[in-house]
């Protein structure tokens, strides 16, 4: 793990951050400090100083990158998205792909068919959106383009959810469904997918969003119900 002074001149760019060094880091290395005492635990004949080895370090640093939030509520900017300059926003107008794997014809998708990815859940699961009152228009997020990147073992990869679902409710109402029994890096895309929501709501553009993940297909009108009512 490089030292604190290692990682000063990556924000000497900035006046403002540059000003904010010396009350930063010390918080950083107080965090640093808390989440090595109270998530990290040591197996002999390893030791705590295994954490400056790679892979250890990297993981560290990716929890902490994913963690650490503007505190609005002392005043700090939230964060907001980058969006991309050379093409608007995605559309379902633009979906258009040949699949071999098998389909199933749907009603209140913007979509004529829906892919099965998966054996029975994302059928059953496409069925219940489909038959939902509360949804108003849905879409399985194949050949859509819609990525949530997410940083692991030091690489950037992209999060593909499930669903993409558009609900009733007094305002915009947008929910991101995921459909999933065991993933070993389900907490990463939580977190990303958290960070991401987030991100869309305080800039507004987009009406409000929504991230759910549902451990059985029963659990998918509870989360849609809860969803709609906030």
């Amino acid at each position: 793990m490089r030292s604190k002074k290692d990682w000063t001149p990556e924000y000497q760019g900035s006046d403002h951050l540059a000003r904010r060094i010396p009350v930063l880091f010390p918080q950083l290395a107080q965090i640093d400090e808390r989440y090595v005492e109270e998530k990290v635990r040591v197996q002999p004949p390893a030791d705590v100083t295994d954490l400056f080895l790679s892979p250890y370090y990297g993981w560290l640093v990716e929890r902490l990158l994913e963690a650490i939030r503007p505190d609005t509520s002392q005043g700090e900017a939230p964060e907001i998205p980058r969006y991309e300059t050379s093409r608007g926003p995605g559309s379902t107008s633009e979906v258009d792909f040949w699949t071999s794997r098998e389909v199933r014809e749907v009603t209140h998708c913007h979509l004529n068919y829906v892919v099965a990815d998966t054996a029975v859940w994302e059928q059953q699961a496409a069925y219940v959106l489909d038959k939902n009152l509360t949804v108003t228009a849905w879409v399985k997020n194949s050949g859509l383009g819609f990525a949530i990147p997410y940083l692991h073992n030091g690489q950037m990869h992209d999060y593909l959810p499930d669903f993409i679902a558009r609900l009733q409710s007094r305002s915009p109402q947008h929910l991101i469904l995921e459909v999933k029994g065991f993933d070993p890096l389900e907490d990463v895309k939580r977190a990303a997918a958290e960070r991401w929501v987030a991100a869309v709501n305080a800039e507004g553009s987009y009406g409000h969003w929504e991230y759910r993940v549902a451990k059985r297909v029963a659990d998918i009108p509870r989360l849609l119900a809860e969803v709609a009512s906030e």
